[in-house]
């Protein structure tokens, strides 16, 4: 029998978490799913794990050479056969009721995508976590348009935006459009894989309570920025506007991100400047992107008024850089 949804879970050296997301799809209710764990080439006892739960239950995929995110995802998507396709992260978990939610909701209103809202767990003892998205707010977009979800993602522009999001698809209108993750980015990949879904006309509705619980992790990737992560997403956004015929106030939209991760990356490249202690640089940065300080948080903020200082009254050593 087909499984109503396929959930994917791209895992890479997740042997203490894999467990926990693993039962957290297998424990949804009132629902047929499969579960799809891609291995990522691991070094740890990823596969080993996911080998331990019944075969009719958890199918895994195991790839020899590491392929990051977007390649895991899509490894599973040529796998998955559910009418729907569900993504997890190997440190995330579900709700057990959240996929039965999302389902009759998109059956209802004729969608071929649905989002949810988030909890946000600190640490996996916590019983109690905190929402990501007001339920309100929520509840006053009925439906995701591409240029909503384009405006939300400016980077920078607030603690959490839509970009962290984990939709469902209907599998069929991926398979008919041929949409596939970008396996160049390390980061934002979800993203674009959306906004490219959206761009083929897809309707996503909004389901303002939460469901997917997103672990707080201070060491992942969505977490830690740098500045390639940054440039590698301006170069995926001109892609994508090459790629598809944007309505107006799509457009503006993305318009705006492309802005914001200009501003970024220059935020950015000052902070590696201070860690790097090459506060001329960082100086020099600045002045060619002012904007991008707003970003600047209050103990870099400090230096660089005491970089200030020195340079007014002079004190520049040593190859052009300050010496603090």
């Amino acid at each position: 029998m087909q499984p109503d949804v396929s959930v994917i879970i791209a895992a890479y050296n997740a042997e203490d978490t894999l467990p926990d997301a693993i039962r957290s799809a297998l424990n949804q209710r009132d629902i047929a799913v499969e579960v799809v764990v891609v291995n990522d080439a691991s070094g740890d006892r990823t596969a080993e794990i996911a080998r331990g739960f019944p075969e009719t239950a958890v199918r895994l995929v195991d790839l020899a050479e590491n392929r990051g995110p977007g390649g895991a995802r899509n490894a599973g998507l040529a796998e998955a056969r559910g009418h729907w396709i569900a993504v997890l992260d190997a440190d995330d978990a579900m709700q057990p009721d959240r996929l039965t939610r999302m389902v009759a909701r998109a059956r209802r209103e004729g969608a071929q995508i649905v989002v949810d809202n988030l909890f946000i767990a600190q640490n996996s003892a916590e019983t109690r976590h905190r929402m990501m998205f007001m339920p309100r707010d929520l509840e006053k977009l009925e439906r995701l348009t591409l240029a909503t979800f384009i405006h939300s993602n400016r980077i920078f522009e607030a603690t959490y935006n839509f970009g962290y999001m984990k939709p469902i698809f209907e599998r069929a209108f991926v398979e008919a459009h041929g949409l596939r993750y970008d396996e160049e980015l390390r980061i934002g990949e979800d993203y674009l894989f959306l906004a490219a879904a959206l761009a083929k006309g897809a309707h996503c509705v909004v389901e303002p309570q939460p469901g997917y619980i997103y672990a707080l992790r201070s060491g992942s990737i969505s977490r830690v920025l740098e500045k390639w992560h940054v440039e590698a997403m301006l170069a995926a956004d001109a892609g994508f506007e090459r790629a598809h015929d944007l309505d107006p106030a799509s457009r503006r939209a993305l318009r705006e991100r492309r802005r914001s991760l200009r501003q970024a990356v220059s935020f950015l490249s000052v902070v590696q400047h201070l860690k790097e202690r090459a506060l001329f640089k960082a100086a020099r940065c600045a002045v060619r992107d002012p904007v991008a300080l707003r970003h600047m948080r209050m103990p870099i903020g400090a230096r660089l008024r005491r970089m200030a200082a020195r340079f007014n009254r002079g004190t520049i050593q040593g190859h052009g850089e300050f010496q603090s």
